[in-house]
């Protein structure tokens, strides 16, 4: 349970445990990580469901970018941020990571926040049920496992950070668990349409390694932050065309 709460206690405001560090707990903790995401999914779907009988669409679909930030503490949005303006700055890469490790935020960082939030709560205003639902909960499962695969299949660029212990403690293993354990929340929640978006956020977290890691050596804590809200995002979207087209794929036979 230690483990669990250190991935619940890193990826949201919520702090349960109160024990001694456990660097070991810590790094395997990524194990957990879908199964945060699904947590954080169900309780922004709840905030939907009652929001929606008090507020007009537009405003629920504010509160529904906000809240997401409130939960997780902006952790993500701030490695986002940060993960833009060192890619962007056309630097070589020490210069890269150092703008990164920077807590001030440049030109590309704001750029980049305005046009996911916009994104964001435009795709929660053009949605309907059951659609928002099955969306909401896949986008928060599969950007935290698309964390678990950046963090196993990619080498980290840093000697230091706590993201060290991300790469010495979570292997093949913790991925193998943790895509099972989504692989099945997916199936659950929207069948193959489930299976077809874990795809789809596998080749974008795929791509994005490989490619920052040919630019920075390797990732970094910013870059999982990144991986996560892009992959978000890119659920978001991805559930338009498949939904429009092919809205069987989310009907489970059993259900």
């Amino acid at each position: 349970m230690k483990t669990f709460y250190f991935a619940l206690q890193h990826l949201t405001r919520i702090n349960i445990y109160k024990g001694e560090f456990d660097e070991a707990a810590f790094g395997r903790a990524a194990l957990f990580f879908p199964l945060v995401g699904l947590l954080l999914g169900i309780l922004l779907l709840l905030a939907q469901i009652v929001l929606s009988c008090m507020f007009p669409e537009p405003v629920v679909s504010g509160m529904l970018v906000v809240l997401m930030a409130i939960m997780t503490g902006g952790i993500h949005i701030d490695g986002f941020m940060d993960t833009l303006d060192g890619v962007f700055s056309g630097r070589p890469r020490e210069i890269k990571l150092e703008i990164m490790r920077d807590s001030r935020v440049g030109a590309f960082g704001v750029l980049g926040l305005v046009c996911l939030f916009l994104l964001k709560y435009n795709a929660f205003l053009s949605m309907t049920a059951p659609m928002i639902y099955q969306a909401i909960l896949l986008a928060a499962l599969l950007s935290r496992w698309s964390m678990v695969y950046a963090i196993a299949c990619f080498p980290y660029a840093r000697r230091e950070g706590l993201g060290t212990l991300y790469n010495r403690y979570t292997g093949k293993r913790e991925l193998i668990w943790a895509t099972g354990s989504t692989i099945i929340i997916a199936t659950l929640v929207a069948w193959a349409a489930g299976l077809i978006l874990l795809l789809a956020a596998w080749g974008w977290v795929h791509f994005i390694g490989s490619k920052l890691t040919s630019e920075l050596g390797g990732l970094t804590g910013d870059v999982y932050g990144a991986t996560a809200e892009t992959t978000e995002l890119l659920i978001y979207l991805t559930v338009f065309p498949l939904f429009g087209y092919w809205s069987w794929l989310f009907s489970a036979p059993w259900l």
